[in-house]
């Protein structure tokens, strides 16, 4: 017998159990395979079973003869073991997103599992379990999804975390068949939250800005920050920086250079600093201390730059950037805005954003506050604990809207320099201030309005739902009544056109220019397309209806806690809730069962589309039937307790209660039991299951057409988008000017005027903040006046005792030029302020022990940017320079910066000092002045500070008296004191006489 084949090994294998051995020397199988090796038999040792093809004749008479031997053992391939799915594709996701938390949707919770949980959940108060499987016990812990922002907030905020968002995502019956089933979800990270890419999360601070900010410098100009040599050429290097809100939209570049980013970015007041990443960790840290240390994260940005021109900006812009406005923009200022737009689409990696166009800033147009101005000053917090309340933007916000209040922040860090812009807003608040009625309607009408530049962006980037069409609605609505209100204001008190279109309007009030500011808000408005959108929206969405809907959501999110707080407490206890499965599945049912009882809840009005009223007609007619079938059944029951129920177990089923249900059902032709109990019995019914399925399809119909409404009317809003910015942007302004005009009301503030020159007038000054605190005490505030810049005082040196009131009032009047040029109404009883195009201020004290640097030394640093800063037209503040070294050194420090400032700088500045030799050493200095505070006796020992500001040095200090009141122990003040004598100072101790010398204007 002879064979003819191709004997491969890989081909010709068979198992020992299912052939005997006669069978394998009929067929010549000469090959068994057990796992990964082959088992080749010595007789056939010539076979070839490698190279090429060959054929071979074998005998059958020289193959072996009986039994086979039994085969060597065979070693078990066992299966390989692996995590559950939700476990693998959670750890899939750990290992892409390395850097960051990852939190996975199970259900109705989002869980973590693995090391992350050890190293994260007892830092946000979650308790962790071990869930048990195939490679061991997995840590787990998790929380409920309606929990989401508050653990957000805590892995953002409070610890600087990066949190990928895992959902779950059903997958299609076609692709589960494709892959031979599997598993129903699958579970894809869709979003990366960090702290400058929120967007309606619940703890966005509803007041500030949420800005994300990127800083760009040409990478062949890192070497400047590091090569020492290279200090000098920092002066040269440029930064572009381009920030955004991704809450609303907001989009703005500005160049800087390296000494003016860190002031840069603390006006700026990011959440979070992307910057690309550098060459090295050493240029990374150069460049961090460079920004400026703040409340913001800072992360160094190596993913792909997606946007690689200006031109693929427009992709993610709500209008196209024109060729006329990208000349405008820097090579810096494009390459952050790469950056910031790359950096934005990679965290937000299923959501299209839409911002707006971007807005250019300039130098040439806002007053600079430097970082420490903005902090010593206490403009956004106060220097005690880092809180807005007490600060200039506590005191002066009497906005009633949130993007109102956004704005008058945005205003206070960067004033305007344009005398035209400081005037319109002071016009507009000069109309609130003089028409009561006027601004409290106004102001009621904005009350009503919502955060419309939020909820625009959240439809702009498909998040909006029904509530904010409705609030969007109701703002168009008060956005027409202030118009009408406007309008008529303008007819009754100057007589203007009744038309909105009056093209005669600044002809016909030249003599009123605060008219003026009315005319243009009502020239901005777009009232047309946005009046037929908030009337679509509110013939189209039932309010009741979605009412009822937040209710019944309200109901289950509040069985969902109670029963989370029973598991909670049950493991407290040691305990388990064995029942809990059962429980939580009736309530997830709950709804679903509902809805067989009519109880559906549509958000709809059934005339919003043709189909949609079709739908509901045959809903109707359904249920009808539905009502019908129910009494014929009771009819052939004698059932009244009958019904038609639905659940996801039984599907459509009819229930009835009672003690001889048996016999009663027998009544039913093809009805069929599906359960019973004593008193109870469920069954099928053909007739209803088949009416359920028609109502269920009807229903389906009715979500899907509600659906289609939903997605038309948030087309309808982007169609008009630009135009409702256009109105919220008017709104802020409105809002900002009524709050301006209210406190100016309370607080009897004036309207200042300023000019083009280079000096101060104020009379009757206050301290903004100060005076609130005293007149809450029942305390007067003391006023003075400041004519800096005047004729031969452009520099006022201020000397006094400890306590006097020098600080406040170098605070005062930067605090006040500050409000001026915002467009505010200001403290004081007079106030003509020349334009200030920087304000510098070296204040207050305190050490840098990061960065190795002494309080003097912060100090001297913040000298020297201020000389070599300041221009003609800055206002410079300085209190007690040169405080922090001998007092040698200190009066050689001072005498130093009087000099620069006087000859170089040439800029207004009150410089405060207690080194009293200064007076002498500058006498011959042109255009310095004295100034003081002092103390007053009442000849019975006691004494109070007069904080009146008056022509003279004051060379006595009194801090023995400051110490006492301080509390310092007497014994201490007594030794205080003999030193003092000691020194030859003890004649002036506790005296006035001779405390204050006179001097004229002449001798400064």
């Amino acid at each position: 017998m002879k064979f003819r084949g191709s004997l491969r090994p890989s081909r010709w294998t068979t198992s020992y159990g299912l052939l005997n051995g006669l069978a394998a020397r009929e067929l010549g199988v000469a090959v068994w395979q057990t796992g990964n090796r082959s088992l080749k038999s010595p007789l056939l040792s010539k076979v070839h079973v490698r190279g090429a093809k060959r054929t071979t004749t074998i005998k059958a008479s020289s193959l072996p003869q009986g039994v086979l031997p039994p085969l060597p053992p065979t070693e078990t391939i066992q299966p390989e073991k692996t995590y559950p799915t939700v476990l693998q594709q959670h750890l899939n996701n750990v290992r892409k997103f390395s850097d960051c938390v990852v939190l996975t949707r199970v259900g109705d919770f989002y869980e973590m599992y693995f090391d992350q949980v050890e190293q994260y959940a007892p830092l946000v108060g979650l308790k962790t379990a071990k869930r048990a499987t195939t490679l061991g016990d997995v840590s787990m812990a998790g929380f409920q999804h309606t929990q989401l922002d508050r653990y957000l907030k805590m892995f953002v905020r409070d610890l600087g975390k990066q949190v990928a968002i895992s959902e779950q995502i059903r997958l299609p019956e076609s692709e589960r068949n494709s892959r031979g089933g599997g598993p129903m979800f699958d579970r894809k990270v869709t979003r990366i939250v960090t702290a400058g890419t929120l967007i309606d999360e619940s703890f966005v601070d509803p007041f500030e800005s949420n800005f994300l900010l990127a800083v760009h410098v040409d990478p062949k100009e890192l070497t400047h920050l590091t090569d020492t040599g290279s200090i000098a050429n920092r002066g040269a290097m440029r930064f572009g920086l381009a920030w955004v809100d991704v809450s609303s939209g907001d989009f703005y570049t500005q160049s800087c250079d390296a000494s003016t980013l860190a002031s840069a970015v603390s006006r700026i007041g990011p959440k979070e600093v992307v910057v690309r990443k550098g060459a090295d960790q050493q240029h990374e840290d150069a460049l961090q201390r460079l920004i400026g240390e703040g409340t913001y994260s800072t992360e160094f940005f190596d993913g792909d730059q997606s946007m690689k021109a200006f031109a693929d900006w427009n992709e993610v812009l709500e209008r196209q950037v024109t060729t006329e406005e990208l000349t405008a923009f820097s090579e810096q200022e494009k390459q952050a805005g790469n950056l910031v737009l790359s950096f934005i689409g990679e965290k937000l990696i299923d959501t299209n954003v839409r911002l707006q166009a971007p807005v250019r800033r300039s130098a040439e147009e806002t007053m600079v506050i430097d970082r420490q101005s903005l902090r010593n000053l206490e403009i956004r917090a106060t220097l005690r604990d880092g809180l807005t309340r007490g600060s200039l933007l506590q005191i002066f916000r009497r906005t009633v809207t949130n993007s109102g209040a956004r704005l008058l922040s945005q205003r206070l860090v960067s004033p305007s320099l344009s005398l035209d812009v400081i005037n319109r807003r002071l016009d507009l608040v000069q109309e609130f201030h003089e028409h009561d009625v006027l601004r409290e309607r106004v102001i009621a009408y904005l009350q009503r309005t919502a955060d419309t530049t939020r909820v625009l962006q959240r439809f702009s980037i498909a998040k909006g739902d029904a509530d904010d069409m409705l609030s969007l609605a109701r703002t168009i609505n008060m956005v027409q009544q202030i118009a009408d209100s406007l309008q008529t204001h303008l007819v009754q008190e100057y007589d203007v056109g009744s038309s909105t279109q009056d093209t005669d309007v600044e002809g016909s009030v030249k003599t009123r220019i605060s008219v003026l500011s009315l005319a243009d808000i009502l020239a901005r408005l777009m009232l047309a397309g946005p009046a037929k959108l908030a009337k679509s929206i509110t013939s189209t969405i039932d309010e009741e209806g979605l009412s009822k809907q937040h209710a019944a959501e309200d109901e289950q999110a509040v069985a969902s806690e109670q029963m989370i707080a029973d598991v909670v407490a049950a493991d407290a206890a040691g305990k388990t809730l064995p029942k809990l499965a059962r429980r939580a599945s009736k309530q997830a049912s709950h709804s679903a069962a509902q809805s067989s009882d009519d109880q559906d809840i549509w958000i709809m009005r059934r005339s919003a589309s043709p189909a949609l009223g079709q739908a509901h007609t045959k809903l109707d007619g359904l249920v009808t039937a539905k009502h019908k079938l129910a009494n014929k059944l009771r009819a052939a029951t004698k059932a009244e307790s009958l019904t038609l129920k639905w659940s996801a177990q039984l599907g459509h089923f009819i229930h009835i209660k009672g003690r001889d249900v048996t016999g009663r059902v027998a009544a039913l032709d093809g009805a069929h039991s599906i359960g019973s109990s004593k008193s109870t019995r469920s069954f099928h019914l053909t007739e209803w299951s088949q009416l359920g399925v028609q109502i269920d399809d009807a229903k389906r119909r009715i979500r899907t057409e509600e659906s289609h409404v939903f997605t038309r009317l948030r087309a309808h809003i982007l169609e008009n988008l630009m135009h409702l910015r256009r109105n919220a942007a008017v709104l802020d302004e409105l809002d900002v000017a009524c709050s301006s005009a209210t406190i100016a009301r309370e607080r009897n503030l004036i309207r200042p005027i300023l000019d083009a020159s280079t000096s101060h007038h104020i009379i009757g000054g206050r301290h903004p903040t100060v005076d609130i605190g005293l007149r809450s005490q029942g305390r007067q505030f003391t006023s003075n006046d400041c004519l800096v810049g005047q004729p031969s005082q452009s520099i006022y040196l201020i000397t006094g005792p400890n306590m006097g009131g020098k600080s406040t009032y170098l605070r005062q009047n930067a605090l006040i030029t500050i409000l001026a040029q915002t467009g505010s109404y200001v403290p004081a009883d007079y106030a003509k302020i020349g334009l200030v195009d920087n304000i510098f201020s070296r204040v207050g004290s305190a050490d840098n022990l990061y960065q190795g640097q002494s309080t003097f030394m912060v100090e001297m640093l913040e000298t020297a940017a201020i000389l070599k800063q300041a221009t003609p037209r800055s206002f410079v503040i300085m209190d007690e320079v040169g405080r922090g070294t001998t007092p040698e050194d200190g009066l050689a420090v001072g005498y130093a910066c009087l000099h620069h400032l006087q000859n170089v700088n040439k800029c207004r500045a009150l410089f405060a000092t207690h080194f009293h030799g200064l007076v002498n050493m500058t006498r011959g200095f042109e255009g310095l002045a004295c100034f003081c505070t002092d103390v007053q006796e009442d000849g019975e020992g006691g004494w109070s500070y007069v904080h009146k500001m008056q022509r003279g040095v004051n060379r006595q200090s009194h801090a023995l008296r400051v110490a006492r009141l301080a509390g310092l122990p007497e014994g201490a003040i007594e030794v205080a004191g003999q030193v003092l004598d000691g020194l030859g100072y003890g004649e002036k101790r506790g005296h006035d006489a001779g405390a204050r010398v006179a001097v004229n204007a002449a001798a400064g």
